[in-house]
């Protein structure tokens, strides 16, 4: 018998696909808030294109300032959601990226990237890279935002990103190493709760990304040697007691330490919690905890 378009081929965590080549997203819709001014913070917020090919945006956030000539810091932040779902809109990384730049007087560009399935991975690398490549056209002072042309100190750059935006700061720490940023200097790179190889969603990842190299694909299980060249001075990286990926953020950590790399790493478990918990509630205590700790990572003089 002929099977029928409602046939399941396969499902993962986050979507299935039909025998006919469908997919199906588990969750294909989440709410997104229009940039604004908080009333409370001073922080402002605005949409900014960056590329129509490929297609990039980006929600940039900017303290209130004292100075008009004020330099701060630049934090690059990469939002999560399996490769598959999310927004740089979505009310929560609104919320969190504008609480950190008020909080860490930093300029916050959070990356509108592309999801699988209309553009499977590397899409979501390759966007990243260019939207870090675009924050770092400012550093002559003649790039398309003022904002950044004004008031990013290009020598105080962090990168940032939870769960599968982890994953993804890890690979543009790793190209800055390998190939440099002219002019910019990355200081830290943050990753929150992080996605790596050695899970049950490894074979979602090497669907997703249908050029892959297997379960050892550097972008998903980073070897050793890659970690020797991150280009930046230290790490931080979170992980949760009852999060899945609990054990390969650990590995992670671990591999870092053990490969040769000069900077330095901290590890920091948020016990009993599982994953991205903050998300749900930013005022929660351990929430407010874990983003303190963010932001100090980011306010460090190095």
């Amino acid at each position: 018998m002929a099977s029928s378009g409602s046939d399941v081929a396969k499902e993962f965590r986050f979507f299935r696909v039909y025998k006919d080549g469908r997919v199906e997203l588990f969750r294909p819709h989440w709410d997104k808030v229009p940039p604004s001014n908080h009333h409370t913070t001073g922080v402002r917020s605005k949409d900014v294109f960056i590329s129509s090919e490929p297609p990039v945006s980006a929600r940039v956030f900017i303290p209130k300032l004292t100075d008009p000539n004020q330099k701060i810091r630049l934090l690059l932040y990469v939002h999560g959601g399996g490769f598959s779902m999310q927004s740089a809109f979505a009310p929560y990384y609104h919320n969190f990226c504008s609480r950190v730049s008020a909080q860490a007087n930093a300029i916050v560009v959070s990356v509108e990237y592309g999801l699988f399935p209309d553009r499977p991975i590397p899409a979501c690398y390759d966007d990243s890279w260019v939207a870090l490549k675009w924050a770092a056209s400012h550093v002559s002072r003649n790039g398309p935002d003022p904002w950044l042309n004004d008031h990013a100190d290009f020598g105080k750059v962090f990168i940032g990103g939870d769960s599968a935006g982890g994953n993804i700061s890890h690979t543009l720490a790793f190209r800055v190493g390998s190939t440099g940023l002219p002019g910019v200097k990355v200081v830290g790179v943050i990753l929150l709760h992080p996605y790596f190889g050695g899970t049950e969603d490894d074979e979602m990842w090497l669907y997703m990304c249908p050029n892959n190299g297997g379960l050892q694909d550097p972008r998903m299980n980073p070897p050793v040697e890659d970690l020797a060249k991150l280009g930046c001075e230290r790490v931080l990286i979170f992980v949760a007691e009852k999060d899945h990926l609990n054990a390969v953020g650990k590995n992670y950590y671990e591999k870092l330490k053990r490969s040769g790399w000069k900077g330095t790493v901290e590890l920091v478990e948020n016990d009993g919690e599982d994953h991205c918990f903050l998300f749900q509630n930013l005022e929660y205590e351990k929430a407010v905890e874990l983003t303190n700790k963010f932001v100090s990572f980011i306010k460090r003089e190095s």
